[in-house]
């Protein structure tokens, strides 16, 4: 598991760095954000909740079944969009409703 983080589409704002339960990653001179050892990438995907831009993408690596997928979150209100870029091109949407989610 890891993550990717496309510096050109970066704004630097730092949320992703201030949440990551790992201090994994960090910014350089600019204010972009980078991450040095992916491998170490814990794939809780608290940095891509807080990316206002979209910028970090999650890598579904075969082991996961994701087949080299990458997948964001887009949030609306309540509701997180999680949307996986396939490989092939083709996208599908995961839509969670974060208010109803942990109802048992």
């Amino acid at each position: 598991m890891s993550i990717a983080i496309d510096q050109k589409q970066c704004i630097g704002c730092g949320k992703c760095r201030m949440i990551c339960p790992g201090s994994l990653i960090h910014q350089n001179e600019t204010g972009k954000a980078f991450i040095k050892y992916p491998k170490d990438c814990w794939g809780c995907t608290s940095c891509l909740k807080e990316c206002p831009v979209h910028a970090i993408r999650f890598y579904l690596g075969a082991d996961m079944g994701g087949m080299g997928s990458l997948v964001h979150i887009e949030k609306e209100g309540d509701v997180l969009r999680w949307i996986v870029e396939h490989p092939k091109g083709d996208v599908s949407e995961i839509r969670i409703n974060t208010k109803e989610s942990n109802h048992y």
